[in-house]
C-alpha cells in the first residue's frame, strides 16, 4: 500500500544508523512489525499463570485449562540407519594416533 507519511529525519537517521537497513522503507516495516509483535506478545501474556502446560494424556481429567502437545515417535528412516550403522563400524574399528613425541634434531 502506497502511503505517504513525514517522519521526524532526526529518528530515521537513527533508526538507520542503529540497524542494517539499507532503505527508509526497510525501517519503516521492521519498526511496523515490531509494533505488531509487541501487541502479540501483550495478548499471549494475559493468558500467563491461567494455562497449565503438559503432554501427559493420563492428567488431562484432573487438570483444568490444560494445552496438550501431541508428540510424534521419532523414526530413523532404513537409509539413515544404514548410514549410521556403516560409520559406527567404521570409526570402531579405527585405533588411536599413537602419542609418540617428536623428535627435536
Amino acid at each position: 500500500m502506497r502511503t505517504n507519511i513525514e517522519i521526524d529525519d532526526d529518528i530515521m537517521q537513527a533508526a538507520m544508523r542503529g540497524s542494517e537497513f539499507k532503505t527508509k522503507k526497510d525501517a519503516v516495516e521492521a519498526g511496523l512489525k515490531l509494533l505488531a509483535r509487541q501487541a502479540h506478545y501483550r495478548e499471549v501474556l494475559k493468558w500467563e499463570g491461567k494455562l497449565h502446560w503438559d503432554d501427559q494424556p493420563e492428567s488431562l481429567a484432573a487438570t483444568p485449562n490444560v494445552v496438550m502437545e501431541r508428540r510424534t515417535p521419532y523414526v530413523i528412516a532404513p537409509k539413515a540407519k544404514a548410514a549410521m550403522k556403516k560409520r559406527e563400524t567404521m570409526l570402531a574399528g579405527q585405533v588411536a594416533p599413537s602419542k609418540r613425541k617428536a623428535s627435536v634434531a
